[in-house]
């Protein structure tokens, strides 16, 4: 039964999910994604005039069946969703709750998997990050998912194996806005559930009384060989779960350290070092702060550096971008420096740092990675440049225009003019 903005817990979705656990063929594939909503489904359809990317079996029974929940609802609908913390813990809770064999698709070719139907087998797909991208990069990575999905579910279906899908994420990707208020109160609302979103602190390096490195992000995450996905989100800044006692802080080099002891499995230690400095520059005379490079030390051996473009702020200011990574599509980027950094992606979205000139320990005024010029403005100057030309040489144009200096009179001689006039 659908209810209007439920949250289904986490006992709830267990027992959701307990026909899963009890029927005769139990194969389950977990389709992962950092972020996801059920309006990414209603959003992006032809139901709203876009371009429908969902193509495979599984996605389309799924649109259909809610574009007759929209269309037989006599009122606004705000649609279930299920708790993120239910979703945080699901894999770890699918292994807790059977003898699951598990397997990480990290190709996602089948065809060499071997699959004993008569155990209980657990295939866990992460897909790629592709939240907080603008609309038409999204609307491609949501079309770019569907394909593989489809890819995996027809390899199994062409094998004759029986099998369940769990397609979610980690976080939802959309917040669902309350219709049944005033609109004097919205305003408040959207603030206070904006709040909530970001509810967790910045983790903070101190020395002594000082507070000398700031760092935040919404989600951090990291994939090993393009398979193994690592989030050090919870670890960074809620459980703070991390050894930050290698930082170090002075006036001109700052460095970020962040050691993860068994973040998942297969991988016995991790540090992340954010290698920071602070010069000052003739050309704009005044001094400023950069993150010169990451760096990734695995297991104490493996050593992976990132050139970092694009991420620089005054001394004074913090530096704040929405997406940071090894993308090409993000406006900060993390350029692999060495063979060892190829094999890793990294996805920071909401980062906010800063490593000197820190006040109250709190972050200073942010400089933010999109520049003031954007494409659209861009576009906007030009078309305006062309109209304002084009108005121009049409009143340069009347303005040369003449009128005669004599006319005729009805009641005198007809007027000559001469041809040399």
């Amino acid at each position: 039964a659908v209810h209007e903005g439920q949250v289904v817990s986490a006992q709830e979705l267990m027992v959701l999910l307990q026909p899963l656990f009890t029927q005769n063929s139990r194969n389950l594939v977990l389709f992962l994604q950092d972020r996801l909503s059920i309006d990414d489904f209603t959003y992006f359809s032809e139901s709203y005039g876009n371009r429908n990317p969902f193509q495979n079996r599984v996605n389309k029974l799924l649109i259909n069946l809610l574009q007759e929940i929209l269309q037989s609802s006599p009122s606004s609908l705000v649609l279930p969703a299920v708790d993120c913390k239910a979703t945080k813990a699901l894999l770890s809770v699918l292994q807790e709750s059977g003898d699951w064999k598990l397997t990480n698709l990290t190709n996602l070719n089948i065809s060499q998997l071997e699959v004993n139907a008569s155990n209980p087998n657990l295939l866990v797909v992460q897909l790629q990050p592709h939240s907080q991208l603008t609309e038409f990069v999204e609307l491609y990575m949501i079309l770019f998912t569907d394909k593989i999905i489809g890819r995996v579910t027809m390899d199994l279906r062409e094998r004759g194996i029986h099998f369940s899908v769990i397609y979610t994420a980690v976080r939802p990707s959309r917040i669902s806005r309350r219709t049944d208020v005033v609109a004097g109160l919205r305003r408040q609302l959207m603030a206070t559930e904006d709040e909530d979103s970001s509810s967790y602190p910045p983790l903070n390096v101190t020395t002594g009384n000082d507070t000398c490195i700031l760092f935040y992000a919404s989600n951090f995450t990291l994939k090993a060989n393009g398979s193994v996905l690592i989030d050090l989100t919870n670890a960074t800044f809620l459980t703070q779960n991390v050894d930050i006692s290698a930082s170090e802080c002075s006036d001109s080099n700052t460095t970020l350290s962040l050691k993860y002891t068994k973040p998942v499995n297969g991988i016995s230690s991790l540090e992340i070092r954010f290698l920071m400095t602070n010069k000052f520059y003739e050309a704009s005379a005044r001094t400023w702060s950069t993150l010169d490079s990451v760096e990734i030390v695995q297991d104490g051996d493996k050593f992976a550096k990132f050139n970092v473009s694009s991420i620089s702020a005054p001394a004074e200011y913090s530096f704040h971008c929405q997406l940071v990574g090894t993308s090409n599509l993000y406006p900060a980027r993390l350029v692999p420096f060495n063979d060892e950094a190829k094999s890793w992606d990294v996805f920071i979205s909401e980062l906010q740092i800063q490593g000197f000139n820190i006040i109250n320990d709190q972050f200073s005024y942010a400089s933010d990675c999109t520049g003031f010029f954007t494409p659209g403005i861009w576009m906007g100057l030009v078309t305006s440049i062309i109209l304002l030309w084009i108005l121009t040489y049409g009143i340069h144009m009347i303005m040369q225009l003449t009128t005669n200096s004599r006319f005729d009179d009805p009641k005198g001689p007809a007027l000559s003019v001469p041809q040399t006039e």
